[in-house]
């Protein structure tokens, strides 16, 4: 075993004395030494509920012959931290997290871990984590929140519902208060098909958690009968020496990418998927993805894509369904390894939804390509990322005028004063994993557009990024971005941009000589922070279209 390094010999008498002091008995030490790695707190919704199956991980564990070992790491709300310059640490947390797990899993010789997350970039950054440590691994996660209840609403609200009624002169303040009250009932991350369940429902396809992590509720019992199942699963993984890198191959991944595609997932997952498999010596390339949205189906049109939330989802059959019908459509790498000791076809074993509005067939699908796109041209050489499945009809081909900001907070002030009209393209740059820092969430923007009726005629581009509760013309993950003096450091206010999802297309539509005088009186804006977490990730953190990961070797210039 990996943690005979520091129990096995005489020589190791100061090592076992200290395990004892744990209060750990003989047996105890013996058997595997397993951590769990817990992210349970009080401050974030998602993680409040979180002790109890860090516990039901433990059992598992110990039933099946372990010693569980918890320790704890840190968690982001994205929706707390949004609007302000708490949201500039939210990337950067991944990468702090990512970094916890790995010091404190390989620090003390442990032999397995069970990853336990739930909020939006806990989930990545444990996985990267196990990518890169070559221990064994699996994951469970806290669940979903139910969505919220009101009488005005036969389907539900949500967050995000909440806040774009914040924003519609429409709503007045006794009915938002009233929303306020109830659109999110307990502990759970957001009940959309936001980024972190997007990223609990992938890790199911990735091989990484057991069947149903991604869409049993936080609130149901079956959530800690999973947490046990997953405590014996490590087990098994520690007595076969299965390490991730058999688990999350490439075909992992393009199941991965194809269970997104279908079931309509965060955009941010073009940073987090391209971030995982960076650990593991793969080169990322969202071509890749691309290629695989335009021919997988989407199925789902989960918030803010549609009326369902995750519940409904859960009880259509969850992911284990969503697999089931890419299978039949010959999408799936079904020979696949998983954490369950099965290969994901064995584990979706020929099941499929009886609900086909939450679930659609792939024969019958809400759109015949998947629910992200990405997007190259003039304006994002590199890439480009959109949900194309939130976006309306009217928004696929859009040409207007660009309104051009430096930073989200002027241009959220311009839309709140209606500068901002019909046809326009709002422009907010310099809010790149190096510009931001942190590539902050455009939600507040976005948000305020829709609550203001405008989704579906403003076009909003930006180096930054947006949450999974996005709808309307919302493209993000611009690269390079404007602070590297990518393409969109050059746009002025009135140029001509051109947006053609369809054709995957984002263009600025000014002359190459006009360009080339702009570009050559470029000046790269100085670094926002010098200090602190925010000034190393600054100086470090790579390109959008590589996953924004901290890069160590010769700084890009």
């Amino acid at each position: 075993m990996r943690s005979d390094i520091v129990k096995k010999g005489r020589e190791k008498a100061g090592h076992r004395a200290l395990l004892r002091a744990l209060g750990l008995t003989d047996e105890e030490i013996s058997r595997p030494l397993v951590g769990v790695a817990g992210s349970a707190n009080s401050l974030v919704p998602g993680h409040i509920h979180l002790g109890d199956v860090n516990q039901a991980v433990c059992d598992g564990i110990r039933n099946a012959g372990g010693t569980p070992m918890l320790f704890n790491t840190i968690a982001v709300c994205d929706g707390l931290s949004m609007g302000h310059e708490g949201m500039y640490y939210s990337l950067p947390s991944r990468e702090v997290i990512s970094f916890t797990v790995e010091i404190m899993v390989k620090a003390h010789a442990l032999d397995g871990v069970v990853l336990v997350p739930n909020c939006d970039k806990v989930i990545p950054g444990m996985l990267m984590a196990a990518a890169r440590m070559g221990v064994p691994a699996a994951m469970v996660s806290g669940g979903p929140m139910l969505m919220g209840s009101h009488a005005d609403s036969d389907l539900g609200l949500d967050l995000i519902q909440v806040m774009e009624a914040a924003a519609s002169d429409e709503v007045s303040d006794e009915t938002l208060l009233e929303y306020e009250m109830c659109a999110c009932p307990g502990a759970g991350c957001c009940s959309g098909l936001f980024t972190a369940n997007s990223m609990n429902c992938l890790s199911e396809a990735l091989g990484m958690a057991l069947p149903g992590n991604g869409t049993i509720p936080a609130v149901d019992s079956a959530r800690i009968r999973l947490a046990k199942d997953t405590g014996a699963a490590v087990m098994r993984l520690i007595d076969e020496d299965i390490t991730p890198d058999r688990i999350m191959t490439r075909e992992a991944f393009r199941n991965a990418f194809t269970v997104d595609m279908a079931i309509g997932g965060s955009t941010n997952s073009m940073l987090h998927l391209p971030a995982i498999q960076s650990q593991l010596g793969m080169v990322p390339d969202l071509d890749v993805a691309d290629e695989i949205c335009s021919k997988t189906p989407n199925l789902c049109r989960i918030a803010p894509s549609g009326p369902f939330h995750m519940e409904d989802l859960h009880m259509a059959g969850g992911i284990t369904a969503v697999l089931g019908e890419l299978i039949v459509a010959g999408l799936v790498e079904t020979g696949a390894e998983t954490v369950t000791g099965r290969t994901i076809g064995e584990n979706v074993g020929g099941a499929r939804s009886g609900n086909t509005e939450v679930i659609r067939t792939a024969a019958e699908p809400y759109a015949k390509s998947g629910g992200l796109a990405i997007l190259k041209g003039s304006l994002a050489p590199e890439a480009a990322v959109v949900k194309e499945a939130a976006v309306g009809p009217k928004m696929r081909k859009h040409r207007g005028a660009a309104k051009v900001f430096d930073g989200e907070e002027d241009a959220i002030r311009a839309i709140r004063s209606r500068a901002i009209g019909p046809g326009d393209v709002v422009v907010i740059r310099y809010e790149g994993p190096r510009g931001g820092p942190g590539m902050r969430e455009m939600l507040l923007p976005t948000a305020t557009l829709a609550g203001m009726g405008m989704a579906d005629e403003v076009m909003l581009i930006t180096d930054g990024r947006f949450s999974g509760g996005t709808r309307g013309g919302a493209i993000g993950h611009v690269s390079p971005e404007a602070a590297r003096g990518g393409p969109i450091a050059l746009v002025q206010d009135g140029d001509e941009i051109e947006v053609d999802i369809d054709a995957r297309r984002v263009d600025l539509l000014v002359d190459e000589a006009e360009l080339d005088t702009r570009r050559a009186a470029f000046v790269p804006p100085k670094l926002k922070y010098d200090e602190g977490v925010l000034g190393v990730y600054s100086k470090l953190v790579g390109s959008a279209a590589r996953g924004a990961v901290m890069e160590t070797g010769e700084e890009e210039e």
